[in-house]
């Protein structure tokens, strides 16, 4: 069998395994015994014929043939029962052990990665988890040894006719291995070619109306049918192995049947065996088929399931975020923000977006950031978050450098509106509430009345608990900010980020949105990106960004005598409102 099963993708298949161990080995052994059963039915068969032979009773023997069987049969059913429980608990555990990797992943690990990609990973690939972490497994140990003991017994009934098997097994049971590597090469293919049409289908879904708007169905279509094709294309590679493979295991039987059957028909002839051995002989032949043929299926399964579980190692390989690096205790009250020398780049081969940047936020009051687009003001806000880590600088909260906080503890502390003010699929309470999930009725009330959200809720049919699409889609842009500033501001954060969140706000709702903003920064922290004048000039403090570096800090009325960048954007804001 082919050597890629290398010693990480053992140790990756045996931890899927190990916690059904018990099991799993429980289910092989009852197999491993109904197939024994099978074994001893040919000796009683010689037996019979003897006595047949020499005129003696029967009715005993026929009692115990039929014993066995039966006994064989419930064995079989049970041990199948207990691997198919097993193997379904195994997928089960891959896919909470994958689905809590891919939560604990990095910002740029999932970035970098197609969505739908993983989610082939997630579904696809676990589940075939299930033959190989059980069935295939436990397959090469049962059929091994049911196959050992049947040739020694075939071994102790005649060397000559046992020498000629294996002759004939050995020649067709080595082109049925060499077309091993081949189903694991096509099914690895297959896997990946459904992974990528998987994420092409999910980046058509996630702008389906961009998609509409440009007319581009057709193009889309053909490209997720390419990817389509490809997968329908290995998989074909690798079910005809298979069928050569599985076929080869019959063709070997039956030459291994008909060589046995002359050889042996002139040997009791001559009379070197009696007729009995020779009927048994041949009964261990058409039950030799049995645990070969297991033999070959766990090993093709083998291959298959090794290609699933390279995928799921992929994800395991994946960098994760830190657990648990820190103690801090938040304290209460507003938090304070500094940062010294940072400087950061999202990619070794890509340029600088911030440039040594050094910024000092005092507890309590509205600090804003403005610049040109590309100079790094929502990068500082993904850097507080810890989405990512400044490639050098330090970033402190309230005097301690970030790296020195608990994660959990961190983003608990901060309320994070982003620009595009993502929602869940799901209600709209479920949206606000997603963040701290025991907020009472009454502070559901209280944010969405402060986030203009109350006559929305009067508008649907169900309220709060009316559904509001895949991403919100149910809801405008502007209805979205505002529900994303209601769940952030649910769960009183002493930091509040706030990244354009009136972008898409019409002016009497920009209005109210600003005097709630402004009403939280008396007791928190706020930072807030802003291309408008109107939400700048309410900052208590200014921060201009340039290329990546600070230029200027200060009030509205001291940056537009003192920044000509500022000035110029405080014009250009002015004349086109």
């Amino acid at each position: 069998m082919r050597t890629l099963i290398d010693r990480t993708t053992w140790r990756t298949l045996l931890g899927y395994a190990e916690p059904q161990r018990r099991t799993i080995l429980c289910g092989g052994f009852l197999v491993l015994l109904s197939g024994l059963a099978a074994a001893a039915l040919p000796l009683a068969a010689k037996a019979l014929v003897d006595r047949l032979g020499s005129g003696e009773g029967v009715a005993g023997l026929l009692a115990l043939l039929v014993g066995i069987a039966l006994a064989g049969a419930v064995i079989a059913m049970a041990g199948g029962y207990l691997l198919e429980r097993a193997a379904e608990s195994v997928v089960l555990g891959a896919r909470k052990r994958l689905a809590a990797r891919l939560l604990s992943l990095r910002v740029p690990a999932v970035q970098r990665a197609e969505p739908g990609d993983l989610l082939s990973r997630f579904t696809g690939d676990t589940t075939l988890l299930r033959e190989v972490c059980t069935h295939a497994l436990v397959g090469l140990v049962t059929g091994s040894a049911t196959t050992v003991v049947m040739v020694v017994m075939m071994g102790v009934m005649d060397l000559v006719l046992l020498g000629i098997t294996l002759a004939v097994l050995a020649v067709v049971g080595l082109l049925a291995l060499a077309g091993m590597p081949m189903i694991e090469k096509a099914s690895h293919a297959a896997q990946s070619a459904v992974g990528e049409t998987g994420a092409r289908l999910e980046r058509v879904l996630g702008a389906f109306r961009t998609v509409k708007a440009a007319g581009t169905e057709a193009v889309e279509l053909a490209a997720i049918e390419r990817g389509a094709q490809d997968a329908w294309r290995a998989g074909v590679r690798s079910a005809r192995w298979e069928a050569l493979v599985h076929g080869f295991n019959g063709l070997a039987v039956q030459a291994s049947f008909l060589a046995v059957l002359g050889v042996g028909g002139a040997r009791v002839a001559t009379g070197a065996i009696p007729l009995s051995t020779l009927v048994a002989f041949l009964l261990f032949l058409f039950f030799l088929e049995e645990p070969i043929g297991q033999l070959l299926h766990a090993g093709s399964k083998l291959q298959i399931g090794l290609a699933a579980v390279r995928r799921l190692g992929e994800v395991e390989q994946l960098q994760t975020e830190p657990v648990g690096t820190g103690t801090t205790a938040a304290a209460p009250g507003a938090a304070r923000v500094s940062f010294s020398g940072v400087r950061f780049r999202y990619g070794p081969d890509l340029p600088e977006v911030l440039r040594g940047v050094d910024v000092e936020v005092p507890p309590v009051g509205l600090t804003a950031f403005v610049g040109p687009s590309g100079a790094g003001k929502s990068t500082l806000f993904a850097l507080i978050e810890r989405f990512y880590e400044p490639d050098s600088g330090r970033i402190r909260l309230d005097g301690r450098d970030l790296v020195d906080w608990d994660l959990a503890e961190l983003r608990a502390g901060i309320g994070y509106v982003e620009q595009d003010a993502p929602l869940l699929s799901g209600s709209l309470r479920e949206n606000i509430v997603y963040g701290r999930q025991d907020a009472t009725e009454q502070e559901i009330r209280d944010v969405v009345a402060h986030t203009r959200l109350d006559a929305l809720v009067e508008r649907l049919p169900d309220g709060l608990d009316t559904p509001v699409g895949h991403r919100g889609t149910f809801l405008s842009g502007g209805e979205r900010q505002r529900v994303a500033l209601a769940r952030a501001l649910i769960t009183r954060p002493r930091l509040l980020l706030l990244d354009e969140i009136t972008s898409q706000l019409d002016a009497a709702n920009e209005m109210a949105i600003r005097d709630v903003v402004t009403a939280v920064a008396k007791t928190t922290t706020v930072l807030v990106v802003a291309h408008r004048l109107s939400t700048v000039t309410q900052a208590d403090r200014i921060v201009v960004l340039d290329g990546g570096t600070v230029r200027a800090t200060g009030t509205h009325d001291e940056l537009v005598g003192q920044d000509p960048l500022y000035a110029e954007f405080a014009t250009t804001q002015l004349l086109s409102g």
